[in-house]
């Protein structure tokens, strides 16, 4: 079983790349944080079209506890993403305007968790995040802590994964 974590900017071809590294015709478990679509119609668009291409023979669940979901299957497994999985425990939380000790003692234990899951999965497992850390820094608060809490996230998932590939203008790069 191999562990890849698929990171890169917006549009640069994460979700398609990851989505080639399992096999259409096996079963699998497209594991997503979901966001609700009825807040934003671009966001609906972005939805529709990741569900039309995804193989007839994959499920898709929905969960905020990616761990638990992760655990309750045992078939290759793509999570996309992480980025959405942080915005919707912080905002679960109403915490983007907490202190930072507030909001790392919130998400350690769930990185924690996570990252266990990430270890013990018996079978091949994709996840998707963003790459944040290379624009300006944000003159928002919330999107500084979002850059900040990703970028960790980023780090300590990517120790339990044996490959991080990072996507460019649609090529990956082996990390």
């Amino acid at each position: 079983m191999t562990r890849v974590l698929v990171t890169g900017g917006v549009r640069s071809g994460k979700s398609r790349y990851a989505e080639s590294l399992l096999p259409a015709e096996a079963a699998a478990t497209y594991l997503t944080p979901g966001y609700p679509a009825d807040r934003d119609a671009e966001w609906a668009a972005r939805i529709a079209a990741h569900r039309l291409r995804r193989p007839p023979a994959w499920t898709t669940v929905e969960s905020l506890d990616l761990a638990e979901a992760l655990a309750e299957t045992s078939t290759p497994v793509l999570i996309d993403c992480l980025g959405t999985w942080l915005t919707r425990l912080i905002d679960s939380w109403e915490a983007w305007e907490d202190g930072e000790a507030s909001i790392t003692a919130k998400l350690e234990p769930e990185i924690v968790r996570l990252v266990s899951a990430v270890a013990a999965h018996p079978a091949d497992l994709v996840i998707v995040t963003n790459e944040v850390g290379w624009g300006l820094v944000s003159e928002h608060r919330s999107g500084r802590v979002f850059a900040d809490h990703l970028g960790r996230l980023n780090q300590r998932v990517a120790t339990a994964c044996d490959q991080v590939v990072l996507l460019v203008a649609g090529r990956p790069l082996t990390l």
